[in-house]
């Protein structure tokens, strides 16, 4: 059996989601996760093998906007050096064969130096937090990712597109769910139309919990309002149905006939596999999430409007997309290690 670790990054929880996605496609290996905070937490609900070391800086978010870039930036670049010392010390303990990132740029550093085959799965090729005179610091830190991953055996790339030199690009990389829309809605218990609000794994996106939830006291729905705050967020809110932390988000979202989200790709790519409306809504000054959100036809001027675009989406079909990105992920991998 071939054994693996795989590095997910703690940031948000999208990344060890669609790790989930491709370790279900992989049952001949024997995998290590190694992340942090909820991350970590999802894991160890579903019994997965998990080093739970990273403890990963936040962002500084106010009222939805993005503040304090630069010193966020050179918290991350602190974090990268403790990961780094910590991925060599797990390396070497395992005696690892593979290492898989994704967008943990530290393990796959030490991978490197010791001539261990690596993988990285990203969705991103550069950063663009700053600007002005305080960007050089992320202009060098994106030199050096860049020679990472050109040095990387494979770049696994969740987006459609055309294969460059090590990049291989799949397309959206989504959970598999086993049962029915309506099996999934009885087992809920969802009667009415039903709208899912989830910001992720942070506590950046209260902001769109309290717009969201105020745009749909105003519009007075005869809808069930469904809140997933994440493991950040312990504060029960009024007038919705509190979840809290779960570990089947993509369920939910299945299940629901519209999801309010921040713009993490994730969520977005699972809203669209399953075919359920969405509005995006980013954290302002974050370049991933506003680059989503734009794909989606959003920004973060929509936050003023949320009212009307519930209205507009909730009429809107259903349009499932289909993707096989989990298994071809998975058929790369294993492909490269015979």
């Amino acid at each position: 059996m071939n054994n693996c670790d795989f590095f997910s990054s703690p940031i948000g929880l999208g990344h060890v989601t669609r790790d989930i996605a491709i370790v279900n496609n992989l049952e001949d290996f024997l995998v290590n996760f190694v992340t942090g905070s909820g991350a970590a937490q999802i894991l160890k609900k579903l019994d997965h093998n998990v080093d739970n070391v990273y403890n990963p800086p936040s962002f500084f978010v106010e009222n939805g906007v993005l503040n304090n870039q630069t010193k966020w930036l050179w918290k991350y670049y602190q974090y990268y050096k403790n990961c780094k010392n910590i991925s060599n010390k797990i390396i070497e303990k395992n005696n690892s064969e593979l290492v898989i990132s994704d967008e943990d740029f530290a393990s796959l550093t030490i991978a490197q130096e010791l001539k261990i085959p690596n993988i990285l799965i990203t969705d991103v090729l550069e950063t663009k937090f700053t600007k002005g005179i305080t960007s050089f610091i992320e202009k060098k830190m994106n030199k050096s990712m860049m020679k990472i991953i050109k040095n990387c055996d494979i770049v696994i790339i969740p987006e459609d597109g055309e294969d460059v030199d090590n990049i291989r690009r799949i397309g959206p990389i989504v959970r598999k769910i086993n049962h029915s829309r309506e099996e999934l809605r009885k087992k809920f218990l969802f009667n009415k139309k039903t709208i899912l609000i989830s910001i992720g794994g942070t506590d950046a996106g209260l902001f769109l919990i309290h717009q969201s939830i105020k745009s749909m006291l105003k519009l007075n729905l005869d809808v069930e309002i469904i809140l997933v705050t994440g493991p950040s967020i312990t504060k029960e809110f009024e007038n919705v149905k509190n979840l809290g932390f779960v570990d089947n988000l993509h369920e939910l979202i299945y299940a629901a006939d519209l999801v309010i989200s921040l713009a993490g790709k994730s969520t977005i790519d699972e809203a669209k596999a399953y075919g359920t409306p969405g509005i995006f809504i980013p954290i302002k000054g974050h370049f991933e999430q506003e680059n989503n959100s734009k794909n989606e036809g959003f920004s973060f001027d929509d936050i003023n409007r949320l009212d009307k675009l519930i209205l507009e989406k909730l009429d809107e079909k259903r349009n499932k997309i289909n993707t096989n990105g989990a298994e071809l992920a998975a058929e790369i991998i294993r492909k490269f290690t015979k």
